[in-house]
């Protein structure tokens, strides 16, 4: 027998053009679109790497099925319209056909195909794979071989599908079989993968915190570093790749950071940092001071807090983002708080919320999808705490735990132990045991040191309130509590 290989799944006739879709984009350029897709995609805490070559490539039927991801925002973009409506074809027709195909010699139609129909055009995006998307991924994207086996670099042997939930190991294929082989110079594939990979582990720390990401996502670093090596076919995939590598390196600097590894964080930071210096990055460089200047912070260095979050500014002011540079304020209202210093707290405070409700802009980077109103008083809360003002906190943790989008559950979970620890030390032991509870509930689906130990000093300053209602049923939950049950498949079990 032959060995298999990847077969051409060219269609026998040409995609048929998407004209709804076409008309729905209106006057505007595929670039101007692609921005608008982006920013829709911003407001419904989805992330997509939306730009004109992909609305190119809906319009001209090449994409026959969105994935998952860009359902729903195009869906939000249009209310009240079917993906039928926006001229794609029903997702039950297209689903899973690439996976059958993209290893058999060609066939005839199978049962409810129609002759001639391009197996795989459009294979949806799996939402339980971390990894798969429109672009890399497609049958019919011109180097497609290349990508599918640069996907498999990014994650290790044991099955096509990643599971989100399921937080396996998110790392390269055996070093040994690539050590054989001759670095080749990466192109446009290489660069969309790294810049995916980026994406879904700061997806899966939204979901479910760091603790069991961090070893793991090791690995697709050194994956990216390597690619770097080995050089890139052009200039600007170059740039691409370095800015994915800074990236990275600051998303696996912030799992070890939530993870409570602060020296490996520090690390990644500085790797980050000297990637942006060495390619000129300026929003590279204000990422990799911001992580920075939250990490001195918690690693009890204030003053390093305050410089490193000036420094940030100073990067960020000529990119155009009043976002960015609202956060990075708080950042360095952090760092007062921790050296007591109140007026120099809510000076930064005040500028931060200023800059904030000067609203979004198309300059925002896509790593601040996190940072909104819940984010914004979370971070003000932990001020105030620092500060002792356990009543401003605990008004402020409460804000954000209400107000933060579902999806990010990790970020649900530090606000209301947040909360917790402010209430317990206002003297409200009740209120704190009750919102302690609901930590203790999410727990199964977060795994973060850093909430863990929040939770745990929560505990220690309710002990003498233990007759207060529901403060014993916490400690006692508290105590007898073994860590998050292992997921599988989108749950626990």
């Amino acid at each position: 027998m032959t060995s298999s290989t990847v077969t051409s799944s060219q269609p026998d006739r040409p995609p048929r053009p998407n004209l709804a879709f076409r008309r729905l984009r209106g006057p505007r350029s595929p670039a101007e679109f692609a921005a608008l897709v982006r920013r829709a995609a911003r407001e419904i805490g989805e992330r997509v790497s939306c730009d004109a070559r992909y609305v190119g490539r809906v319009e001209a039927g090449e994409i026959r099925c969105p994935n998952y991801a860009y359902e729903r925002v195009f869906l939000h973009m249009f209310p009240g319209r079917t993906l039928t409506d926006l001229g794609f074809v029903p997702r039950s027709s297209v689903r899973g056909r690439a996976a059958r195909t993209a290893v058999a010699a060609p066939r005839g139609p199978a049962p409810g195909e129609t002759a001639g129909e391009p197996h795989g055009a459009a294979e949806p995006y799996d939402p339980r794979d971390p990894w798969q998307n429109d672009h890399a991924n497609h049958p019919n994207h011109p180097n497609h071989e290349e990508s599918d086996v640069l996907r498999r670099a990014f994650m290790t042997g044991g099955g096509a599908t990643v599971a989100a939930a399921t937080l396996a190991p998110l790392g390269l294929a055996p070093a040994a079989a690539a050590a054989d082989r001759p670095p080749r110079r990466a192109g446009a594939p290489e660069a969309m993968a790294l810049e995916e990979a980026v994406r879904r582990i700061r997806l899966l720390d939204d979901r479910h915190g760091a603790d069991g990401l961090y070893r793991r996502a090791a690995a697709p670093l050194r994956a990216a570093y390597a690619l770097l090596d080995a050089g890139a076919t052009r200039q600007t995939t170059a740039d691409r790749l370095h800015a994915g590598a800074g990236e990275l390196a600051i998303s696996v600097g912030w799992l070890a950071h939530d993870s409570g590894r602060f020296d490996d964080a520090r690390s990644h930071y500085a790797e980050a940092l000297a990637t942006a210096r060495m390619t000129g990055d300026a929003g590279l460089e204000a990422h990799a001071f911001c992580n920075t200047a939250f990490l001195a912070r918690d690693a009890g260095r204030p003053r390093e807090a305050v410089r490193a979050a000036q420094a940030a500014q100073r990067a960020a002011r000529p990119l155009g983002s009043d976002r960015l540079l609202s956060l990075l304020a708080l950042r360095e209202a952090g760092g007062w708080a921790g050296l007591a210093d109140r007026t120099g707290c809510e000076r930064a405070l005040a500028r931060a919320q200023a800059l904030f409700e000067r609203g979004r802009a198309d300059a925002d980077p896509e790593w601040m999808s996190f940072y909104g109103e819940a984010e914004l008083a979370g971070l003000e809360a932990q001020c105030w705490s620092a500060l002792g003002d356990w009543r401003r906190a605990s008004r402020q943790a409460r804000r954000a735990a209400q107000a933060q989008d579902p999806h990010f559950t990790r970020n649900i979970a530090l606000y209301t132990a947040e909360l917790a620890d402010d209430l317990a030390r206002e003297g409200r032991p009740d209120e704190a045991a009750e919102a302690g509870l609901r930590v203790l509930a999410l727990l199964d689906q977060v795994q973060s040191s850093r909430i863990q130990g929040m939770l745990a000093g929560t505990a220690r300053v309710l002990l003498p309130h233990r007759r207060a209602s529901g403060v014993a049923e916490f400690l006692d939950r508290h105590a007898s509590y073994k860590g998050p049950r292992p997921v599988r498949d989108g749950g626990p079990v």
